[in-house]
């Protein structure tokens, strides 16, 4: 079930600038903990209207159009996985994006929201990543996908394990015949346990582990132009979770009947 929720975050007069309320996210996080704990295939909630309406349409308004030179080359990146997908890969290339999203994406790195996740996961001790390795924006156009897979598990520069994905969608008017939702993925591949539609100020928050497949591997089928648009945040701790300590790169899976193509 998807979730509303109020995080007390209170704007400024400056375009773009608010505050997560401590008191107030610790509050809603303790309400969601226990159904994030128990959802299937693996711990995860997905919660609506995360930022104030305001903040997310500023955001929206100034994400990165499809040619500007914050985006990798999708095609000189993995074309069997991800093929068609966009991304900044590191914050060094984010020097031109616009100050709202940086002070979005500060927010989400912000003090009041790490000790919402710990609260509402579990997990003491996490730790934003300011670099933002392999996350940041990101942005899928037109046919693109990006296979089931779990992550990779240890920071490259930092050394700390991988802990908790944080996704929030940026897609206004999105319609189901476009596709791109958010499979989740038992741990035999076997069955998709659930898909979630990429919404407009929609964020999905999950555990990351050796088993947390993920992903949406069928091709977007968005008019041209109309592109899925999301920020991506990763969490890490200086301990890793119980039994997954060696380092492992992404474990790209394949759905049952699935064959690897590459996009042409």
């Amino acid at each position: 079930m998807e979730t509303g929720v109020d995080l007390g975050a209170r704007t400024s007069d400056t375009a773009g600038l608010f505050l997560f309320d401590r008191a107030q996210m610790l509050e809603r996080a303790r309400a969601l903990k226990d159904q994030y704990a128990s959802a299937s295939p693996f711990p995860h909630i997905v919660i609506d209207d995360f930022l104030p309406t305001d903040v997310a349409e500023q955001v929206l308004r100034a994400f990165p159009p499809i040619d500007d030179p914050v985006w990798l080359d999708w095609r000189r990146r993995d074309v069997v996985h991800q093929p068609k997908k966009q991304g900044v890969g590191h914050a060094d290339r984010m020097d031109g994006v616009s100050p709202v999203i940086h002070h979005v994406l500060f927010a989400l790195n912000s003090s009041p929201m790490v000790r919402f996740l710990e609260e509402l996961t579990g997990i003491d001790g996490l730790t934003p990543d300011p670099h933002f390795v392999g996350g940041g924006l990101h942005q899928i156009l037109p046919g693109g996908r990006l296979a089931i897979h779990s992550d990779f598990n240890i920071h490259p520069s930092s050394r700390l394990y991988r802990r908790l994905n944080v996704l929030l969608y940026l897609n206004k008017d999105w319609r189901p015949e476009y596709g791109g939702e958010l499979q989740l993925w038992d741990r035999s591949m076997q069955v998709m346990v659930r898909d979630v539609a990429p919404i407009f100020n929609r964020c999905v928050v999950f555990n990351t582990d050796r088993d947390s497949f993920h992903g949406h591997p069928d091709p977007l089928r968005t008019p041209e132009g109309l592109t899925r648009k999301s920020l991506a945040l990763y969490y890490y701790t200086l301990n890793c979770a119980s039994s997954d300590e060696a380092e492992r790169a992404t474990d790209w899976q394949l759905r049952p009947g699935e064959v690897e193509t590459a996009a042409v």
